[in-house]
């Protein structure tokens, strides 16, 4: 990552009328990141997101782009600037008198010089991912607002920008699908690189595929840093704002929440401690979930993922917890137990998914080979969680495989 931010708010202040939105705000945005910004309803995250596109002009303080202010650009750097960037706003501004397929290839065409059948190929492959090969004939008064904001993402991604802003992107969208939308934006940002700024209010989820989460409240920042950072920062507000959101359950799978299995984690520490009681950790991930997606689509993987973290949680007793861990991770929390159980904790679970058949739907693509992966990690007295965790992904290995 490059020190200097590729965008900054320096003291940036807007006001319309007497109400100040903004009051000062100070924000790096770095190059090949996903920055998340979160705050209550009528803070001004939408309004910030403009004066980052050039929409708003700032009435105090100043916006630069490379360590260069917006205000000192003359009009051929601003166009060139604007082209870099690519956006989703909430309402989604689709055009009614445009089909799907012809809001989506919009962008490519007004930018871009390709061929006619290279912009088909584009919007085709963008359209599969989202699950929108139904609908490519239809207008957006025919579509759900859940559907209308998968439009309004493929639009914004087809073009593969170097920036793109997101305002609320998963609104209106079901678990799985909003699921789905967030591993598309964390699939094609590692992919391509592209620097992502999403307005958001899907905690934890939200944090699972950014880098660096900044909260405004009252016109400010009042937290900048990485979603490790928020999630055990101490002030008041930062932390009455993320409880008052998250829920004990992910709302995908339906396991345990990130922050519900790090407190039973370090619980079950507590306990090693003192009382010398053992537990071990299994880390499950799903080995090829890229080329999931590429195939099967995005939909079809993060139905798979909750079918699989449905699967694990029927295999545990009562006194264990399972949570995400992470976007695509499950952890097994597995307590008053050694590494040698939980090693026949996995080899149970194994054989009773070959019973279940836990991949095997008609929604999924024939063909594919589904590989699960597992580390296991015994917690000693003198452990510490960090290390515990790295130690169990460390030491993953292939102990399920199968083709559909």
């Amino acid at each position: 990552m490059s020190t200097q931010p590729l965008i900054e708010l320096n003291n940036t202040v807007k006001r319309f009328g007497e109400n100040t939105v903004l009051n000062g705000v100070n924000l790096s945005i770095f190059r090949g990141e996903i920055t998340s910004i979160i705050g209550k309803s009528g803070v001004g995250k939408s309004v910030l997101l403009k004066h980052i596109i050039g929409l708003f002009e700032p009435d105090g303080g100043e916006v630069l782009y490379e360590g260069k202010p917006l205000s000192s650009m003359k009009r051929a750097e601003k166009k060139a600037l604007k082209r870099k960037f690519s956006y989703m706003f909430q309402e989604s501004a689709l055009f009614d008198f445009l089909s799907v397929f012809e809001n989506i290839a919009l962008p490519l065409q007004e930018t871009t010089s390709y061929p006619e059948a290279e912009i088909h190929r584009r919007v085709r492959d963008k359209m599969h991912q989202l699950d929108l090969h139904k609908v490519d004939g239809k207008y957006p008064s025919q579509l759900s607002g859940g559907m209308k904001k998968r439009v309004a993402l493929a639009r914004a991604l087809v073009t593969d920008p170097e920036i793109v802003l997101f305002d609320e992107p998963t609104t209106g969208l079901d678990p799985i699908r909003k699921s789905a939308v967030h591993s598309m934006i964390s699939d094609y940002q590692k992919r391509f690189g592209f620097t992502g700024i999403i307005v958001s209010h899907e905690i934890p989820d939200i944090f699972f595929i950014s880098q660096r989460v900044a909260m405004i409240d009252a016109g400010r920042i009042v937290f900048e840093g990485t979603p490790e950072e928020i999630q055990k920062a101490s002030d008041p507000v930062v932390q009455n704002f993320i409880q008052g959101l998250e829920s004990p359950h992910d709302d995908l799978t339906g396991v345990a929440s990130q922050s519900l299995g790090q407190k039973r984690l370090q619980q079950e520490m507590s306990r090693l401690q003192r009382h010398e009681i053992p537990f071990s950790i299994v880390l499950l991930s799903i080995d090829n979930l890229e080329d999931i997606d590429r195939i099967a689509g995005h939909v079809a993987c993060q139905t798979m993922l909750k079918n699989f973290a449905n699967h694990v949680k029927q295999n545990i007793y009562i006194t264990d917890t399972c949570f995400r861990y992470d976007m695509n991770k499950i952890l097994v929390i597995l307590p008053d137990t050694n590494s040698s159980q939980a090693k026949l904790f996995c080899e149970k679970l194994s054989r009773n998914m070959e019973n279940a058949a836990v991949f095997e739907t008609p929604d999924f693509t024939s063909g594919l080979c589904y590989s699960v992966r597992a580390g296991i990690a015994q917690a000693k007295k003198d452990s510490q969680l960090q290390s515990l965790l790295e130690n169990a992904e460390a030491r993953q290995q292939l102990f399920y495989e199968c083709r559909i």
